[in-house]
């Protein structure tokens, strides 16, 4: 099993969630809370926030975190949307 798989499960369990993956889908879902989990080396940018926010998630689990920008942008226009880096929200 590869790190970044391990990683999603992992934060799947955190969230009390089911993990599901695949391309196109969720990493978890938790009754109607669906969640993207992210195990990149740097911060996560605004246009890759942007991208995900357009699957109709509603939180995004970060191992390296966000960029400013991407969480000035969560905070103005998806205000419902929850950023979490190593399990702490950050908005």
């Amino acid at each position: 099993m590869k790190r970044w798989e391990l990683y999603e499960k992992s934060k799947a369990n955190a969230h009390r969630g089911r993990h599901v993956g695949g391309s196109g889908k969720p990493d978890y879902v938790r009754g109607e809370v669906k969640g993207e989990v992210k195990c990149h080396q740097r911060p996560l940018t605004k246009t890759q926030v942007k991208k995900i926010a357009q699957k109709e998630v509603a939180e995004i689990e970060s191992k390296s975190g966000f960029t400013q920008p991407a969480i000035d942008y969560v905070k103005r226009y998806r205000p419902n949307m929850k950023l979490f880096h190593r399990g702490k929200r950050k908005n």
